[in-house]
């Protein structure tokens, strides 16, 4: 009964601000993200992320029930967008709630946001390697999701870093506790509390990034893993099993750090605000542009 129940729920998503691209020969599932009108965590995208969890779980389910095991090996977390992969928290949003106290709804958002990092973070509790695919600027919540996957690979030529010190903020939907245990406490709050954007092959010098691939060659570099991890199956088992021992963040830390980040946002102050809403302006401009080019090219193309 169980198995008709799953394969009777088991429908592919209808997403909204995300696409599914689904590669059976290399056990890939890529959501690439096209969030509106900014290039942040929208609402939407974060229900898109939320299903998009929730049919590959319940994939996998149906596979080791029906045939004992899953075709589905990795779950990516990547951009449709080849200049940014995400620019982090919607901050539009954020003044508004913040200016109305309406802190429940705040703690929804926040707690949205620590749902989805930490299904790629325990990689859906599945048999699965999540991956980011970094292929232009991520920034704030954006870098932290980045940070909430297994594995990361960026290209060349890309910035990442924590702007929220700008406005009297800090990343507070994982980014410490995801960082710390990649490059210790000292190195997370250098990089964090600086403020400042990093390329990427700075952050891989220092070990945030596991793999540089060359500008335009993410998708090759993400391909060339996995056909290398294909060979070396068991070694990716074992170093799995050793990262969930000894690395996984607990829900309850990252529940804890944003539950403090909503209370400190609610007590910003006015000229705090207003560079949020500067940065929300530039945000704008720069889709704004962006999609200007994106129609001079259908133009040209017909």
């Amino acid at each position: 009964m169980e198995t008709v129940k799953l394969a009777s729920i088991n429908q592919k998503p209808t997403l909204k601000q995300a696409s599914l691209h689904m590669n059976a020969s290399l056990g890939t599932a890529i959501l690439q993200m096209q969030p509106e009108p900014r290039p942040c965590f929208t609402p939407t995208l974060l229900e898109d992320i939320r299903a998009f969890h929730t049919y590959m779980s319940q994939s996998i389910d149906l596979d080791q029930q029906t045939k004992g095991y899953s075709d589905w090996k990795y779950i990516v977390l990547a951009s449709g967008d080849e200049q940014t992969f995400n620019l982090g928290g919607d901050l539009a949003l954020f003044v508004e709630l913040i200016e109305q106290r309406d802190r429940n709804k705040l703690m929804d958002y926040a707690t949205a946001c620590i749902d989805g990092a930490y299904g790629f973070h325990t990689h859906l509790g599945q048999p699965v390697t999540s991956i980011a695919l970094v292929e232009g600027n991520a920034q704030g919540g954006g870098f932290e999701a980045a940070l909430s996957c297994n594995v990361i690979i960026a290209e060349r030529g890309t910035h990442l870093g924590f702007p929220e010190v700008l406005f009297n903020m800090f990343p507070g939907m994982g980014a410490y506790s995801f960082l710390s245990r990649r490059v210790g406490s000292s190195l997370a709050e250098r990089l964090i509390y600086s403020g400042d954007l990093y390329t990427a092959e700075t952050l891989y010098d220092l070990g945030v990034i596991d793999i540089l691939a060359d500008e335009g060659a993410g998708h090759q570099a993400l391909t060339n893993y996995i056909r290398t991890a294909q060979r070396r199956t068991n070694a990716l088992k074992l170093i799995r099993h050793v990262r969930q021992t000894y690395h996984t963040v607990p829900y309850e830390e990252l529940l804890g750090i944003t539950t403090q980040w909503v209370d400190a946002a609610l007590n910003l102050q006015r000229n705090e605000i207003g560079i949020m809403q500067r940065l929300v302006r530039a945000q704008n401009k720069r889709a704004a542009k962006l999609a200007e080019s994106h129609q001079k090219e259908l133009r040209q193309a017909t």
